[in-house]
């Protein structure tokens, strides 16, 4: 465990106060019949909520609009937040990724167009990474970005693309000179969804629910200044937007999903011998989590270093696997008819697949972590 200051003491007790006051009590008390578009109703104004009470943006520099504070507070609210049972807001994606990629690779002109509408959710953002061919193997995308005068016209599509039913803008990995060698023929461009030729189909996964989308661009326009980084220099961005998407912050909001529900096992198994040491060994798994995710917060001041790199690098396979096994057990001991356990089960499905799938992971362990050969 980090050593907690009286400054991040001060941060929790003024968060908890803060969401007791502010976490719409319609969402916690009419969530389960709320309709589609009622449900994105409250998340999208959850987004402002955030912004004017000053939570959104935390760990982010305060020169870009953020609150300048660390990642230890950052962490901290969404634990809170969620055992507040706070909505998740529709700007994730924004805040998550886009606007950290902005600062680390985007220029004054991005940062100054983009973040601030970002972290005050007036801008929704969506992720085009992968696509129908090419999910794992992320290098191997076809979507064409042909240079036109002013910037390009993209022909392709995307598939699993989070949130783009509400998106104004999507930041996308693109085939931007198909004769350039692999890794760097590949450029992030920022592309407005509003746009003739943008076509959005939803996607139902087995769950019920619908997260992702299949997008199919025809002649899309994004202009030269909306390029992140140089042109040929999309892998090198994309690995960083993946990096953040595998961080503390995603893993901080699964711990205390998985701690409710394991809580949840215990209350239901009791002493019953049966279920009762499955229901340990996952306890203490979630406690292994809780340490890693803690150590990757004491490590924030270093984040380039080896250290923060192999810390973090363990986090999204230990939390989906651990997710998809505390989801079995649930499954397994009270069995398909309850719909909690039924709707998590098939939701931890995609868990150990997106954000690049675990097999991937495991190689960049073995490979960047433990130094093994290819």
């Amino acid at each position: 465990m980090p050593e907690v200051d009286e400054s991040l003491e001060s941060f929790v007790a003024r968060a908890e106060e803060w969401l007791v006051d502010n976490v719409p009590e319609r969402w916690k008390s009419t969530r389960g019949a709320l309709s589609t578009a009622e449900s994105d109703e409250i998340r999208h104004e959850w987004d402002r909520t955030l912004w004017r009470g000053g939570f959104a943006g935390l760990s982010f520099p305060s020169e870009f609009g953020g609150q300048g504070l660390g990642l230890a507070e950052e962490v901290a609210f969404h634990v809170l937040a969620a055992r507040a049972q706070a909505p998740d807001g529709l700007s994730r994606i924004g805040r998550l990724l886009v606007a950290p990629m902005l600062v680390r690779s985007g220029t004054e002109a991005q940062r100054e167009r983009y973040v601030a509408k970002i972290l005050s959710g007036e801008q929704i953002w969506c992720q085009g990474f992968s696509e129908p061919t090419a999910g794992s193997d992320l290098a191997g995308i076809s979507t064409r970005a042909r240079r036109v005068d002013g910037g390009y016209l993209i022909n392709g599509r995307k598939i699993w693309t989070s949130f783009a039913q509400h998106a104004d803008r999507c930041f996308m990995l693109v085939r931007t000179d198909p004769d350039a060698p692999r890794y760097h023929n590949l450029s992030v461009l920022l592309v407005d969804m509003h746009q003739e030729g943008v076509t959005i189909n939803d996607i139902r996964q087995a769950s019920g629910a619908i997260h992702f989308a299949e997008v199919q661009f025809e002649d899309v326009f994004a202009a030269e200044e909306d390029r992140v980084g140089g042109e040929g220099e999309g892998w090198r961005v994309a690995m960083g937007v993946l990096a953040d998407e595998r961080g503390g912050i995603e893993t901080a909001t699964r711990y205390v999903e998985i701690r409710s529900d394991i809580d949840l096992l215990r209350q239901a198994v009791g002493s019953d011998p049966e279920w009762s040491d499955i229901v340990d060994a996952l306890e203490i798994r979630a406690e292994t989590l809780r340490w890693h995710l803690w150590k990757v917060v004491a490590l924030d001041s270093q984040r380039d270093s080896a250290e923060f790199a192999r810390a973090v690098a363990v986090l999204k396979v230990v939390w989906s696997e651990l997710w998809q096994d505390v989801t079995r057990t649930g499954w397994k001991a009270f069995g398909p008819q309850r719909e909690h356990w039924r709707f998590n089960y098939l939701e931890s499905r995609a868990a150990s697949i997106y954000s690049g799938s675990n097999e991937i992971q495991r190689n960049i362990i073995s490979e960047r972590v433990l130094g093994l050969p290819r």
